[in-house]
């Protein structure tokens, strides 16, 4: 149906009586969601499409777009306001408008995240001000909430809004009277049904593509639907019904992921194998000690897919009751800054009031996600109760440091080196999943744990017989990322370079890392470990390798150069963690501040080396060192005695490497 026929539609309604909801664009909203059940704009030709491409039915019926309803290439957007990756891919999406003109079509379809607060809201004023302005005051407001992201509050919601010129009147009856969450929770729903579960997500005429993907992955998709269209069009197909035509026989479902389709990659723990993953009895926990499955969970606070897989586990709970025992274990991860003074806050809350004063602090936080700062801890505690004192006293001190960096060593050695991570009675499933995800292994390993109940195992012991032979962690060769796993690459140690471990040390491991990378401070944790394992038998070298694309990387940089040289290792290490702590803040200012903080720089020293370029050519050479020896490398990558190593592989990877090495 097109947008004309649409206006004809709403008279019509009008005059057969209907009540008429609010105006959106050319129709009305209750309007919206009858026009949505009648199907697409036009009708599809009967026409086979031949190819063997998997599409979705995406319809498109009122939402806000780009581009004419006859394109060639039908984008559907589902993504919101708040979603950082969703503003990254913004300058790829005016890209391929730029490039392709009218025969692309961007149509948004709204996503609001459950962790992100101020999404919701920011997607009902947009579609207000689709309402009353259509796609132009649409479009104009999107970009004003897209430039101010942190700042999406409902007094500043307002002044967007008056920004843009809408009906103020109008902009808060229809915010405070949810007048578009039909609208928005329509567009989730579909979301969810065929598999869009984050942001942002692509359909190009049907086909599904993932994330804030660079152009190129946009283009050969779009290249390749031109050339489609074409073809129908030569086939007697009219432009209006590409669409409907390429989309008429799509999925409408996505099928139920599957845990054992999940592939593991070399130091991947494989979800069909059963892992030895050690319960002390003494971490907080939902579900009795005799439960019939256990599922061990290693997550952080500040990690949105953890929080996005907590209302999924209380389904768990709610579906499975005592059978099932959940089991918390942390791994904050190193570039989220605020995750392990969380992770330290939750288990002396736990240490004062057992499980039930985890879960609470728990809820408090998953809640709060991106407001993690001391004074918000200090105030959860107060509000469950806790002694104010002993809680102060045990942030002050890192309490529990030994607890957390124990659990992140057992979650690396597992291969678990993101969040969250699960292992249900041992085996592994990760990421965000579905119930159905979940449903699917547990009733596996219920069924499997009840005939070991018949046969005389105590309810108790089940889960410790199930995990008694399971493996250890998964098998890794050691240069599995690299296609030249046995060459031995002729990289010389620079004389004087940022280092930890001996000099004599048997087993040299050259770091080529970014500051802005997130996988170089994701592969962090596994490198202290490997550290804390062989002591002295490693000696860890930092090279610089930063990249193009990340525009702060190179004078970071330089500035950890320039700490380095005037005070050696220890302030390096230091100021090392500063950046990597705080990788989404390394403008010159962040970079002056940091160096401030490691106390004893000279920062008179510290800015003239950074406005001359000083350490410049020494960060070149680190990578032109690669380049020299024939490697072609991304970040971060690793050279242990001339072998690469190349990712943010976990511990087993850089063990096996090492072990053969030291041989």
């Amino acid at each position: 149906m097109s947008k004309g026929s649409s206006i004809l539609l709403a008279i019509v309604m009008a005059i057969g009586g209907f009540a008429l909801g609010h105006v959106v664009g050319s129709r009305t909203a209750t309007e919206t969601e009858t026009v949505a059940e009648a199907g697409e704009e036009a009708a599809a030709a009967d026409v086979k499409v031949a190819d063997d491409v998997e599409r979705y039915k995406i319809p498109v019926t009122n939402q806000p777009q780009k581009g004419p309803d006859d394109a060639l290439v039908t984008i559907v957007e589902f993504s919101e306001f708040q979603c950082p990756f969703c503003a990254r891919v913004l300058p790829t999406m005016k890209e391929i408008q730029d490039t392709y003109g009218d025969k692309v079509r961007i149509v948004w379809r709204n996503n609001p995240l459950p962790f992100h607060n101020n999404a919701g809201p920011a997607a009902a004023l947009a579609m207000e001000a689709y309402a009353q302005g259509g796609d132009e005051k649409f479009w104009e407001l999107h970009d004003i909430l897209f430039a101010n992201q942190r700042t999406l509050d409902r007094p500043q919601l307002e002044e967007y809004a008056k920004q843009v010129g809408l009906d103020m009147d109008k902009v808060r009856k229809a915010l405070d009277e949810g007048m578009h969450k039909k609208t928005i929770e329509a567009d989730q729903t579909l979301a969810n049904e065929i598999g869009a579960r984050g942001t942002p997500y692509f359909f190009i005429n049907g086909r599904q593509l993932r994330g804030a993907m660079p152009f190129t992955a946009f283009k050969g998709h779009i290249d390749q639907e031109i050339a489609t269209a074409e073809k129908l069009m030569s086939q007697g197909v009219k432009k209006e019904q590409i669409y409907a035509t390429l989309i008429k026989d799509g999925l409408t479902k996505a099928p139920a992921p599957q845990p054992q389709e999940q592939a593991a990659r070399p130091g991947q723990p494989d979800p069909k194998a059963v892992y030895k993953v050690p319960v002390q009895g003494n971490e907080p926990k939902k579900g009795p000690n005799d439960a019939l499955v256990t599922i061990v969970e290693f997550s952080d606070f500040e990690c949105p897919f953890c929080g996005r897989v907590e209302p999924t586990l209380d389904q768990v709970k709610d579906k499975y009751g005592d059978d099932v025992r959940i089991v918390w274990m942390n791994n904050p991860l190193p570039f989220h800054r605020n995750a392990k003074a969380a992770a330290t806050a939750a288990l002396e809350a736990h240490a004062q009031k057992g499980d039930k004063g985890f879960w609470a602090m728990h809820e408090k936080m998953f809640a709060n996600q991106k407001a993690l700062t001391t004074d918000n801890l200090e105030k959860w505690a107060k509000e469950i109760g806790l002694d104010m004192a002993k809680f102060k006293k045990a942030l002050a001190d890192d309490k529990y440091s030994k607890t957390i960096q124990e659990q992140q060593s057992l979650a690396s050695t597992l291969g678990a080196s993101g969040t969250p991570a699960f292992f249900i009675n041992g085996r592994n499933l990760r990421g965000a999943q579905p119930l159905a995800s979940f449903t699917t292994l547990i009733d596996e390993e219920l069924a499997k744990a009840k005939e070991l109940v018949d046969k005389g195992t105590p309810r108790s012991k089940v889960y410790e017989k199930i995990i008694a032979g399971g493996e250890t962690g998964p098998k890794a060769a050691p240069a599995a990322a690299a296609p030249d796993a046995d060459k031995v690459y002729d990289i010389p140690a620079p004389k004087k370079a940022p280092t930890k471990g001996p000099a004599k040390a048997p087993v040299v491991i050259q770091e080529f890392s970014d500051f802005q990378c997130p996988f170089c401070s994701r592969v962090l944790p596994t490198i202290d470990q490997v550290v804390k394992e062989y002591g002295d038998k490693v000696q860890i070298i930092w090279r610089d390798y930063p990249l193009p694309f990340h525009k702060d990387a190179h004078l970071a940089a330089q500035a950890a150069r320039e700490v380095f040289a005037q005070k050696g290792d220890k302030a390096f290490w230091a100021y090392h963690d500063l950046l990597f702590q705080n990788q989404k803040t390394l403008g010159r200012e962040n970079l002056e501040q940091y160096a401030e903080q490691i106390g004893g720089i000279d920062m008179k020293a510290f800015k003239a080396a950074l406005d001359s370029g000083k350490h410049k050519d020494a960060v070149d050479a680190d990578m032109a060192a690669v380049t020299k020896a024939g490697a072609r490398i991304g970040t971060p990558s690793f050279f242990i005695n001339g072998k690469l190593l190349q990712g943010a592989q976990p511990y087993p990877a850089f063990k096996a490497a090492v072990d053969e090495a030291l041989k």
